[in-house]
């Protein structure tokens, strides 16, 4: 639900039943395959570049000499608003694809190395005031081992600000395909997708998990809640996109968390 679905997924790729799945299927959420046309669609569409991204960005709120870490930066548009805001800027991403036209972005100078979320982080304990986790943790079925990694590799007091799939637009999405017997809300389960970006097709997988959940995953790995936000798009989107604002000034799209380290 991150590049080329629409408002409350109205135009959203079909769902793949389990059933559905060949033997021998395409490799899933293979951003090496599309970095390129993930990237120019990523950098103008309204849901990325007008509604989440300054969504992050209003949370992060003064960066100004700050450490942060950027999870999942992909091709690092985050990384770079946050450094021209005057943060000290790490950033990793499973994608060597994304993370090539990152440094395209940012210079060879920036901090990026490919890692893993979920497994250990090439970082020391305590080094980062804050870590942004950009639409990233809701490709994850264990939320336990990398929130305990982003955990240790923030400072006391330091903020974890996030960014999921919202749970209810998930369940909108599925009642409204007739799948609510396949897919209950209460239940943390794997949905799959296809995306269509220009011009290519990609097999993409998601973990769905109830509000419940989430935050039963953020206290246990340490976290204090201090913020959940259901934000309007940026005011820049009346112009842009005048259609789908009119018609939709606010919707369910994703969930914002502005967590503390305690």
């Amino acid at each position: 639900m991150i590049a080329n679905e629409r408002l409350e997924h109205a135009s959203s790729p079909g769902l793949i039943r389990p059933s559905a799945v060949t033997a021998d299927p395409p490799k899933v959420n293979d951003y090496d395959a599309f970095a390129e046309a993930y990237t120019v669609e990523n950098e103008t569409n309204l849901i990325n570049a007008y509604y989440e991204r300054p969504a992050m960005l209003a949370l992060a709120g003064d960066v100004s000499g700050r450490r942060i870490l950027d999870v999942g930066c992909g091709s690092g548009p985050l990384f770079g608003a946050l450094r021209e805001r005057g943060a000290v800027v790490s950033g990793f991403d499973a994608s060597a694809g994304m993370l090539e036209l990152a440094r395209r972005r940012l210079g060879d100078s920036a901090d990026l190395q490919v890692a893993d979320l979920g497994g250990p982080l090439p970082y020391a304990d305590d080094t980062f005031d804050d870590v942004v986790a950009s639409l990233v943790l809701h490709y994850l079925e264990d939320w336990g081992p990398a929130l305990a990694e982003l955990r240790r590799v923030l400072k006391p007091g330091g903020r974890l600000i996030a960014s999921v799939d919202h749970p209810f637009a998930v369940h909108l999405m599925h009642r409204q395909a007739d799948r609510e017997a396949e897919y209950n809300y209460f239940d943390t389960t794997n949905w799959n997708a296809e995306w269509t970006i220009g011009g290519q097709t990609a097999p993409m997988s998601f973990w769905h998990r109830p509000l419940h959940a989430m935050i039963e995953a953020f206290t246990a790995a340490g976290f204090r809640i201090t913020v959940i936000s259901e934000p309007e798009p940026d005011p820049a989107a009346r112009e842009l996109f005048p259609e789908a604002i009119a018609a939709k000034p606010r919707f369910l799209c994703f969930l914002f968390f502005v967590l503390r380290a305690d």
